[in-house]
């Protein structure tokens, strides 16, 4: 079953780039957070779209939001992609159980074993406030990111 807008968004716990847990839940009350799930590292599509986040992370709220990463590459996939781009938010690792976070979120493909371009807006209080779910090769709007956080900030 999908997450939609008004849910509260589920809670998990994933490993970053570095091996350190991530718990959505811990930036309850403190920080509007964007999920971006998306297929695969390194691949072409998901490195123009994440690398879109780094270079407009400042305009997409600064420090009142925070980013987080999800696909089901393995944490070391992540931490050379990390380190390969750039990357200063979290890369976390939906590895095993195999998509179990984006499967939560309503956003894997079970045929494919990978996560679809699922994004996810969540306010401080943890409630789903924008959400957009698109077929793997159809790239994000930025823009759209941009005035979601707006319209709840």
């Amino acid at each position: 079953m999908a997450v939609e807008v008004g849910d509260k968004a589920p809670d998990f716990e994933l490993k970053d780039q570095h091996g350190t847990p991530v718990k959505l839940s811990d930036f309850a009350g403190e920080k509007d957070v964007v999920l971006v799930f998306y297929p695969l590292a390194f691949s072409g599509i998901c490195t123009g779209e994440l690398c879109a986040i780094r270079d407009e992370l400042p305009t997409l709220g600064g420090d009142d939001v925070q980013v987080l990463a999800v696909s089901v590459d393995s944490v070391f996939t992540h931490r050379a992609w990390a380190e390969q781009e750039g990357y200063q938010f979290s890369l976390l690792s939906d590895f095993w159980p195999h998509g179990g976070v984006a499967a939560a979120y309503g956003v894997f493909d079970e045929e494919k074993g990978l996560a679809r371009r699922g994004t996810f807006i969540i306010d401080k209080a943890g409630v789903v406030q924008w959400k957009v779910d698109n077929d793997i090769p159809n790239a994000r709007d930025l823009d759209a990111y941009r005035k979601a956080l707006a319209e709840i900030a």
